[in-house]
C-alpha cells in the first residue's frame, strides 16, 4: 500500500515521537554519543513542553526498555500513588462518588523520578544534557501547531477557569494562533534550576550525584515545596510527605508469545496486560487468510479487545494492593477458553462476561455518565547497540490547574480511580490508579520493535492492530501504522466518569463502505470517523535488526509526529 510518509532508514539510530521537535532532540543526543536511554528520555522531556496540553513534566511516564549487553528488558512504572490524605469516602461523600476535575484527583507526580531512574540504571549522561533541548523549546517558544491550538480552543473554558493555566495557554486572553511562537517560560525555568542541581552535584560527585541533586530538587526541594504549598492553600490532598516518600516501581516487564514474537508490556498497574491479551486470543485463527480489514478480520479483533477489556475491568489494578492472575490471563489455555466466546457472526451488543481466571470480591465495572477522555503522546528509540526504549508520557493540562511559578499540572491521574470499593483499581491511599499509557516492545530472533500510541482506551487497539500489520501482514512500518483503523467503545472509559458506549464501533472513512456494511450486519453498531483522525490514535514504531544492522523507523500522520534515523 501506498504511504503520505517514507520509511526512515538508518544504520546507527532511529527515533520516532508525537512530536518531530522531540525526536529531533532524540537523535541529537545519539549523534552526540548518547545511548537510546538517554535520547528516550531527552525526547519525553522535550514533548512535555511541545506537547503541553496533553503531557506535564509532572505527570506519567511509563517505560519498557531493551538493555542490549545484559539482554534484558525490564519496566518503569512512572506512575504516582495516591496521597496520604485522599480517601475515596471524601468523594463519595461530597461528589457524589464521581472524581472531578481539578487539584483533587492529583497523584504524586512520577515522571521525573521515571526519566532520572532511567538515566542512572541504563543510561550515560546528565540531567542537564537531556534536558537541554526541552529547556531551550519552553524559553525560546515552538511554533503553533493545529492539533495543540484545536485542543487549547476545545478545552478554552478549561483553561481560563485558574489563573495559572490562563496566563500559559490563552496568552492576551487568546487561544495562540497556528504558527505563532508560544513560550513556556516558566516551565523553562523549572527544568532550568534541576538541570543547574544536577551540574553542580555532578562537578563535585559525579554524574550518579547530579542525578540524585535534579531528583531532590523535585521531589524534597523548592519544587517540592511550592507544589504542596499550592495543594494546601487550594485544598489539595498532597503533600511534601507524599511527594519526598515517593519512588517508581521498575520490574520485569509482562510478556507473551505471539507468531514467533515475544511481545512485552507493563504490568496490571495499566492496560498493558489487555494488549497481550488480545493477541493471545486472535493467535487461535489464521488472520492472513482472513484479509486485512476485511469485515471477518476486524470482527474478531474487535471482539478480542472487548473480551480483553472485559478483563481489564474486572481483574486489572496495582498489584501492590489487589491479587492479579496474570499468568492466568495471560496464558494459552486461558485465552481458548475465552476465544470460544466470539461468534464470527454476531458481535457482542455490550461488554462480555470477564472470564474465571480465578474467585476475587472485584466485580464488572458498569457503564456511568457521559464524559471525555483524556489523552497522551510516545516516543521510542533504537541505538547503534541494539538497545530499545519505549515510553508513554501523559497527563493533560486542561483538566486540572497548573502549579503557579513552576508551568506545568502535577498529576491529574486519579481520573483513572473508582471510587467504588469492589472494583480493582478502587482509590486507596498509597495505591496507584489503573493507567491507560501503556509503551511496548516486541522481540523476535533478528528484530527489536519498540512501539506504542497516545489515545486513552483506543491506544491497545491502534497498538494492536498496527502490530499485526507488521507481523502477521508483512507491511512495512510506515504502512503499519499509517493502515486504515477501528476503535470500540463498548467497555467502560479508564477516565471519570468511565462512561459506556454499548456496541458502537468507529471505523475510519478509509475502509470500504462494504466492510462498514458487513460490520453493521454483525450487529457493531458503526459510527464514521474522518479517513485520518487523530481520535483512532498515533502509533511510532521502530522495526530495527537485532544489533548491529538497519533501523526503520514509522510516524502516524494523524498527528505531528515524526521518525529521525541516520
Amino acid at each position: 500500500m501506498s504511504s503520505c510518509r517514507p520509511v526512515v532508514y538508518g544504520t546507527r539510530h532511529v527515533v520516532a515521537s508525537g512530536h518531530y521537535l522531540a525526536s529531533l532532540a532524540g537523535f541529537q543526543i545519539l549523534e552526540a554519543g548518547g545511548n537510546a536511554v538517554d535520547a528516550g528520555v531527552a525526547a519525553g522531556i522535550a514533548l512535555s513542553v511541545l506537547e503541553s496540553e496533553l503531557v506535564s513534566f509532572a505527570g506519567v511516564a511509563p517505560i519498557i526498555l531493551y538493555c542490549a549487553d545484559r539482554d534484558e528488558i525490564v519496566s518503569i512504572s512512572g506512575l504516582g500513588t495516591w496521597p496520604r490524605a485522599a480517601s475515596a469516602d471524601y468523594f463519595r461523600d461530597n461528589h457524589a462518588g464521581k472524581i472531578p476535575p481539578g487539584i483533587l484527583r492529583t497523584v504524586v507526580p512520577a515522571a521525573p523520578d521515571a526519566w532520572i531512574t532511567a538515566l542512572e540504571r541504563y543510561g550515560t549522561l546528565g540531567f542537564a544534557d537531556v534536558s537541554a533541548a526541552a529547556i531551550g523549546y519552553a524559553a525560546e517558544g515552538f511554533h503553533m501547531y493545529p492539533l495543540m491550538a484545536d485542543l487549547i480552543a476545545k478545552h478554552r473554558d478549561d483553561y481560563d477557569a485558574y489563573d495559572s493555566s490562563r496566563a500559559i495557554y490563552l496568552p492576551g486572553g487568546k487561544v495562540p494562533e497556528v504558527g505563532s511562537l508560544f513560550r513556556q517560560t516558566d516551565l523553562a525555568a523549572t527544568l532550568r534550576y534541576m538541570a543547574e542541581e544536577d551540574r553542580a552535584a555532578a562537578r563535585k560527585g559525579g554524574r550518579g550525584a547530579g542525578l540524585e541533586a535534579a531528583r531532590h530538587a523535585f521531589y524534597k526541594g523548592d519544587i517540592a515545596e511550592r507544589i504542596a504549598a499550592f495543594h494546601r492553600d487550594e485544598q489539595g490532598f498532597l503533600t511534601r510527605e507524599d511527594l519526598a516518600g515517593f519512588a517508581v516501581g521498575v520490574e520485569p516487564s509482562v510478556s507473551i508469545s505471539f507468531g514467533g514474537a515475544e511481545v512485552h508490556g507493563c504490568g496490571a498497574w495499566c492496560q498493558g496486560p489487555m494488549l497481550l491479551q488480545a493477541l493471545k486470543i486472535l493467535e487461535g485463527y489464521d488472520l492472513k487468510e482472513l484479509g486485512h480489514n476485511s469485515a471477518a478480520y476486524l470482527h474478531l479483533v474487535v471482539e478480542a479487545v472487548k473480551l480483553a477489556a472485559a478483563d481489564r475491568e474486572r481483574f486489572y489494578g496495582d498489584p501492590r494492593f489487589v491479587e492479579v492472575p496474570l499468568s492466568r490471563l495471560l496464558s494459552a489455555d486461558y485465552a481458548a477458553a475465552r476465544r470460544k466466546l466470539i461468534d464470527p457472526d454476531k458481535a457482542w451488543s455490550d461488554l462480555p462476561p470477564a472470564g474465571d481466571a480465578m474467585t476475587a470480591s472485584a466485580t464488572n465495572a458498569g457503564p456511568e455518565n457521559t464524559g471525555s477522555a483524556m489523552d497522551t503522546t510516545y516516543v521510542c528509540v533504537v541505538d547503534r547497540h541494539g538497545n530499545a526504549f519505549s515510553a508513554t508520557p501523559s497527563d493533560a493540562s486542561y483538566n486540572a490547574p497548573v502549579v503557579p511559578g513552576l508551568g506545568f499540572v502535577a498529576s491529574p491521574r486519579g481520573s483513572q480511580s473508582w471510587t467504588d470499593p469492589s472494583h480493582p483499581s478502587s482509590l486507596v491511599p498509597g495505591k496507584r490508579p489503573r493507567l491507560t499509557p501503556n509503551p511496548a516492545l516486541a522481540l523476535t530472533r533478528d528484530r527489536i520493535i519498540p512501539f506504542g500510541s497516545p489515545g486513552g482506551d483506543v491506544q491497545t487497539q491502534a497498538m494492536l492492530q498496527a502490530l499485526l500489520n507488521l507481523l502477521v501482514f508483512d507491511f512495512d512500518v510506515q504502512a503499519a501504522v499509517e493502515a486504515p483503523r477501528v476503535a470500540s467503545y463498548s467497555f467502560p472509559s479508564s477516565f471519570q466518569p468511565h462512561e459506556s458506549e454499548p456496541g458502537v464501533l468507529r471505523m475510519e472513512a478509509r475502509l470500504p463502505d462494504d466492510v462498514a456494511a458487513d460490520m453493521q450486519a454483525k450487529g457493531h453498531s458503526v459510527e464514521a470517523w474522518p479517513g485520518f483522525t487523530w481520535l483512532a490514535g498515533s502509533v511510532s514504531m521502530i522495526d530495527a535488526d537485532r544489533g548491529p544492522g538497519t533501523r526503520r523507523g514509522g510516524s502516524d500522520p494523524r498527528r505531528a509526529g515524526y521518525a529521525v534515523g541516520w
